[in-house]
């Protein structure tokens, strides 16, 4: 179990296949909350062939430590990460939060990003009714009410109570402060503007029951993208634990379409 030490912080990542390979390396990042193992079945199908990296983003997961405040600080831990591995140019695969940091990298660092991949993931967050209540409750909240309450509606209906139940407990793991910052980071994310900027092939794939970020908030990022592909699957936010095989077959195609 790789580390990596910065102020304040470790951060713990997998780096896996093969490193002669001539594909481009993929870099998996997970969402708000969660940790690497979001990516496992995406991670034992493409290691085997190409070079595939994914951490635990500052504060989730197995990796430890707070202080960053926004999105540009998540993906400055990325990018440090990538720097120590000798990685210069990548595929960004992001989920949700991930999502906002790749897209962040891909402004920042243009030539850097190959392809880019973003999973239940906005420019910019717009709020339901329903959402903004959420927000405006959960200072009012006990934490793990709120968490639990975030992802319980993560989750598509039908999905198996179990499973949800662990998700919950592995998110109210994750310490108050780092989950409320980042939650406040989220809402303060605005790229769409700049979106348009974004020349690299990007492929948005989302779920067609997502609640949190609904369909009709991507497909408006969708249409400012210069060279994008939509896939929509029948799921809701955690699509990559609630249809694995579908968004790595998703993905492979995307991937494969630029070889």
């Amino acid at each position: 179990m790789p580390q990596l030490a910065l102020d304040a912080a470790t951060l713990t990542y997998d780096d896996e296949g093969p490193r002669e390979s001539e594909a481009i390396p993929l870099v998996f990042l997970h969402g708000w909350t969660a940790d690497r193992h979001r990516w496992d079945h995406q991670m034992a199908h493409f290691a085997p062939r190409r070079r595939v990296i994914r951490l635990d983003l500052r504060g989730h997961g197995e990796s430890r430590g707070s202080g960053a405040r926004t999105i540009d600080d998540l993906a400055t831990d990325v990018l440090t990460l990538l720097d120590h591995l000798k990685v210069d140019r990548f595929v960004p695969v992001g989920h949700s939060m991930g999502g906002m940091i790749a897209q962040t990298i891909a402004l920042a660092h243009p030539e850097r990003v190959e392809r880019m991949v973003l999973v239940n993931s906005i420019s910019k967050m717009t709020y339901s009714r329903g959402r903004g209540l959420l927000m405006a409750a959960s200072t009012l909240v006990p934490f793990k009410l709120f968490v639990a309450a975030n992802i319980q509606r993560a989750f598509a209906p039908g999905h198996p109570r179990e499973e949800i139940r662990s998700y919950i407990g592995a998110s109210a793991a994750t310490p108050r402060e780092v989950v409320m910052t980042l939650y406040g980071a989220m809402r303060a994310f605005d790229v769409l503007d700049r979106v348009p900027e974004i020349a690299a092939p990007t492929l948005l794939v989302h779920g067609y029951h997502d609640v949190q970020l609904p369909v009709a908030q991507m497909l408006r990022m969708a249409k400012a993208y210069p060279d994008a592909v939509v896939r929509i699957l029948d799921a809701g936010h955690e699509l990559p634990v609630e249809k694995p095989a579908e968004l790595t077959s998703v993905l492979d195609r995307f991937l494969n379409s630029g070889d």
